[in-house]
């Protein structure tokens, strides 16, 4: 069931990248057209810059879903990076999600809990498992060792 939930996550960060690409887009239009300035700022250069802003978190968010998917397709748990890739991600939607509720409804704080819980289960189901120098291991405790 986790390499489903992971290639589900995947799935889902790669298309909410390609809807925060076309939020942007369309922000960066608006702003061009109307050919406004806020606080002095010049209109080309905040169009240029929701430009910019749209493709970094949409490269970010295809990231995320590339580490989430590497993870369902292997089978393994991503490296120390794709881990902490992966967390930062959680964070933001959790925080996020929080911004969303009165800023544009429960709906779409409905959708970054559903991201959120996506990501913390692929986390969690491909977390560290029992190593050895944890003290944790396959053969017999100490108990069975002195009856022996």
């Amino acid at each position: 069931m986790r390499r489903w939930v992971a290639i589900a996550t995947a799935l889902v960060l790669s298309g909410e990248a390609v809807g925060i690409v076309l939020i942007n887009a369309v922000l960066a239009t608006v702003a061009e057209n109307q050919n406004m300035s806020l606080a002095g700022l010049d209109p080309d250069a905040m169009s240029t810059g929701t430009w910019v802003m749209g493709g970094v978190f949409g490269l970010l968010l295809v990231l995320c879903g590339l580490v989430a998917l590497l993870a369902g397709a292997r089978d393994r748990a991503p490296g120390r990076l794709g881990r902490v890739t992966l967390i930062g991600c959680a964070v933001v939607h959790g925080v996020l999600g929080a911004v969303t509720v009165g800023l544009v409804g429960w709906g779409a704080f409905a959708f970054m809990m559903l991201v959120l819980a996506l990501l913390v289960f692929t986390l969690l189901a491909y977390g560290p498992g029992p190593r050895a120098e944890d003290g944790v291991s396959d053969e017999a405790g100490p108990a069975a060792a002195r009856t022996a």
